[in-house]
């Protein structure tokens, strides 16, 4: 399916044809033991805000989007994936959205040959979910996948949402074309494609974490040495406001609202707690930082380097 078809078919999307170039999100980098954890730009997304906050109590809600500066009819969040360098392993956490989703996405192969990477220096991909702004990005121009040195993994449940026959019939309409383009890429990748659970160590210092909701097989990944770590987080905490002000509230971005705000809960009170930091995809600043919690509420407090 391509973009304009797949603009078409969710309805509230048009208006993204003529939006123009977002500026990329700021890059951060952390260390972790002799490895480095970068966060790699792929664009921005432009949304409507319904997308995300129509169910939400919009008296209260108001009084958040004043005190965060959001405005307008339309949310545009910074992608982030990671890019986890060691000795021996150069392992990238998501791909980006590629070419055929939204105008604004799509950049990852530019910042990675930024950094000096190119696609074969890539040992590993892991997905933490199958949306296409995680997915979509990788294939080539051609419809070839362009890691062609790399082992994939996904996690177990994932994989099987997503190839299950029946879901473009289930999962609704304005997401059948996630559907769809979910089960093209995966295909192609099959015979790659390693399979895990929650709290497998899939490679070394790097731990699966279920994060159900957003999807029904989100993957959070802790990247630990030592006492070092930080988690990757994917889309379980999607944003640097509601998220963190009202992580209870349930979210039209997820596609099991409720599960996804247990995760969210659970994952904040963990997060904080152990100060672990995290590098979310949609978060500001490189997405890299640290839950703070106090008198009940939660901050995300960017370390962009």
């Amino acid at each position: 399916m391509q973009r304009r078809q797949f603009l078409a078919s969710i309805g509230q999307f048009p208006m993204l044809a003529t939006v123009g170039v977002i500026p990329w999100a700021a890059r951060a980098s952390v260390t972790i033991g002799d490895a480095t954890l970068t966060s790699v730009s792929d664009g921005s997304l432009v949304l409507p805000d319904t997308f995300f906050f129509a169910t939400m109590p919009q008296d209260e809600l108001a009084v958040i989007r004043q005190s965060f500066g959001i405005t307008g009819n339309q949310i545009k969040p910074p992608c982030n994936a990671a890019l986890l360098q060691s000795q021996d392993r150069t392992v990238l956490f998501d791909v980006g959205a590629g070419q055929e989703f939204m105008p604004t996405a799509g950049r990852l192969m530019d910042d990675l040959d930024a950094l000096g990477v190119a696609p074969d220096d890539i040992t590993d991909v892991v997905f933490t979910h199958a949306h296409p702004d995680h997915l979509w990005g990788l294939l080539d121009d051609f419809g070839d996948p362009f890691f062609t040195q790399a082992r994939f993994f996904m996690g177990r449940t994932e994989f099987e949402y997503w190839m299950n026959p029946n879901t473009v019939d289930e999962i609704g309409d304005a997401r059948a074309a996630f559907a769809v383009g979910a089960k093209r890429r995966i295909d192609l990748i099959s015979d790659q494609l390693n399979l895990f659970s929650d709290g497998e160590e899939i490679l070394p210092g790097v731990a699966a974490r279920a994060s159900f909701g957003h999807t029904p097989g989100h993957m959070a990944f802790e990247v630990r040495a030592g006492s070092e770590a930080t988690m990757i987080v994917g889309d379980s905490i999607a944003n640097h406001h509601v998220a963190f002000v009202r992580p209870d509230w349930a979210s039209g971005g997820d596609q099991d609202p409720e599960q996804g705000a247990k995760t969210r809960i659970s994952l904040l009170d963990q997060l904080s707690h152990d100060q672990t930091r995290i590098l979310g995809f949609h978060l500001p600043n490189g997405g890299i930082g640290r839950v703070i919690r106090k008198d009940g509420a939660y901050t995300f407090v960017a370390e962009a380097t």
